[in-house]
């Protein structure tokens, strides 16, 4: 069954491995033993999107979990990794797996009645790779034959449509790469690759403010800051909802959603407030839920301030050591943390242990030579950007309690009002010094930690990070033959990665949640979103 996906940056301080198993009964009732309301509204704490509600221009969690529910892609992956089929009904690839074939479930329709076909994913992604339309994930078709002209790296695009992209009938579609790569179908995962139908294209801000999907969900309403609800819709072709529909309330402070859910005004949120961490299974019981999920959280340097630019890697890598994971994941996340030791998260292929090497193990004295031989940090003062709308303020000051203290570098919180501004900011190039990164997977596979977020010129690159050397690593690892010789080789461009430092690793966690006695069924999947479908509730 497929749950709400996407990997995006996330709100909040989250992170580990593949396989979700709750502690504490998922399924369990908590004593209710009303009946269910198949029409059962699910209320879920969110925040205020970013930017409007279009699948090619979110990149954020808040805006991703609204999105997937309101569309399904052509694929996704099982609990062990494995591509499953949602809207395709078959991706297959050539021999040398430059030329994919997608053969779509016929039948399909948007929630305005309007059939998907394979013209409404060519279409999309051709306008979203446009550069005019100002879409964030564009760079996510770079790999199609044409990307470069539809979207040059200076100026206006010179073709409208990728020639990589070709409509063979209603339900079929061939997608041309400029390389064979061998994992491209799990790329097909994420919401850039959702299809969209003619309205969209025709008015794209009209419809970013009350977008019609393919999905599960239906658009309702968006009251800015507020609510967004989407209900179940009797047409979709997939599995159907557990429940009538989902409101998003958005929330500025974790603690109040926090009350809210002991309250019962509210059925879920996506992660305990810090202070509660102690006390939320004494509080839910058997409805507190520890889930592990495929993320990592770091620091990254703004490379395009003064502060960074030319940076000489000792200095970053001193900075690394300089934070003692272990004792702040013990003392402020109650040992729900645990150390990151490279730059890929766990439970996705490819992933491995001491890719960071010592660089990521607390060493003090080492710490402090490594950033003197380096030539010191610029003004010997770093801040670390962070949404305050999440827990956050407790780890960065720690951080920097740390860094202080062990190499004399001041250091201090730069807090924003929440995650759409924190992301804004990063968007303008406009972060300070350090901001606070945290990413979960789009598919289970090492390169979309790496290739996806620190090549040169990626929409997830927002700390403007930029290596020959490992661009071509990256490079030799998608032309690789097999998924798994792939692999091995972005593992060697992990380890490059010593000499850069494009980001400080900093920890992997749990999904910890809870849900209200209003609902049973509530689960988080690997990505860390809440599987909203098959979450049931009570007749009230």
């Amino acid at each position: 069954m497929r749950g709400a996906k996407s990997a995006k940056w996330v709100a909040i301080a989250g992170v580990v491995a593949l396989t979700a198993t709750a502690c504490g009964g998922g399924d369990s009732d908590s004593g209710n033993s009303g009946k269910v309301d198949p029409k059962g509204i699910v209320s879920y704490a969110n925040g205020e999107p970013q930017n409007a509600l279009q699948p090619s221009n979110t990149m954020e969690a808040y805006g991703s979990v609204v999105i997937d529910s309101l569309f399904t892609g052509l694929v996704h992956y099982d609990k062990q990794g494995n591509i499953t089929y949602e809207n395709a009904e078959s991706v297959t690839p050539d021999k040398d797996s430059k030329v994919w074939t997608v053969k779509l479930k016929p039948g399909w329709k948007f929630h305005n009645g309007e059939a998907v076909t394979a013209k409404s994913y060519v279409d999309a992604w051709n306008w979203a790779a446009d550069p005019a339309n100002g879409q964030q994930n564009s760079s996510w078709y770079r790999d199609i034959v044409g990307y470069d002209k539809v979207h040059p790296e200076k100026g206006k695009a010179k073709s409208k449509a990728m020639e990589g992209l070709k409509v063979v009938d209603d339900n079929t579609f061939t997608i041309t790469l400029n390389n064979g790569i061998p994992y491209y179908a799990y790329k097909l995962v994420y919401a850039p690759f959702y299809p969209l139908p003619s309205e969209a294209l025709k008015d794209p801000k009209k419809y970013g403010e009350a977008p019609v999907g393919n999905g599960p969900y239906k658009f309702q309403k968006w009251d800015h800051k507020k609510l967004i609800s989407v209900r179940a819709w009797g047409g979709y072709k997939g599995e159907k909802p557990k429940n009538g529909g989902i409101d998003f309330k958005a929330y500025t402070k974790d603690t109040a959603a926090y009350a809210d859910l002991k309250s019962d005004n509210v059925d879920s949120m996506p992660l305990v407030p810090n202070s509660e961490i102690a006390n939320f299974k004494q509080d839910f019981g058997d409805r507190a839920i520890e889930q592990d999920f495929s993320a990592i959280n770091t620091i990254n340097p703004a490379f395009y301030t003064k502060q960074w630019k030319d940076i000489d890697v000792k200095v970053l890598q001193g900075l690394s050591m300089a934070i003692d994971r272990d004792t702040i994941a013990k003392t402020v996340f109650y040992g729900t943390r645990e150390s990151a030791t490279g730059w890929v998260a766990k439970g996705v292929k490819g992933y491995q242990k001491d890719a960071c090497g010592e660089y990521c193990k607390f060493d003090a004295k080492k710490a402090k030579s490594l950033i003197e031989e380096g030539g010191g940090v610029p003004g010997n003062k770093i801040s670390i950007q962070y949404n305050a709308d999440q827990p956050h303020k407790d780890w960065v000051v720690a951080v920097c309690n740390s860094i202080t203290k062990s190499t004399g570098v001041k250091c201090v919180g730069d807090a924003v009002t929440d995650f759409a501004a924190d992301t804004e900011i990063r968007d303008q190039k406009k972060v300070k010094s350090i901001y606070r990164s945290g990413w979960v997977l789009d598919y289970p596979f090492n390169g979309n930690f790496l290739a996806d977020l620190y090549g040169t010129g990626v929409d997830g690159n927002k700390g403007g990070f930029s290596d020959k050397k490992f661009d071509a690593l990256t490079k030799k690892a998608d032309a690789a033959k097999t998924i798994d010789a792939s692999a091995k080789l972005y593992q060697q461009a992990e380890k490059e990665l010593q000499n850069s430092f494009p980001g400080i690793p900093l920890w992997y966690n749990k999904t910890l949640s809870a849900y209200s006695k209003n609902v049973k069924h509530m689960e988080f999947d690997q990505a860390g979103d809440p599987v909203l479908t098959e979450v049931e509730v009570f007749e009230k």
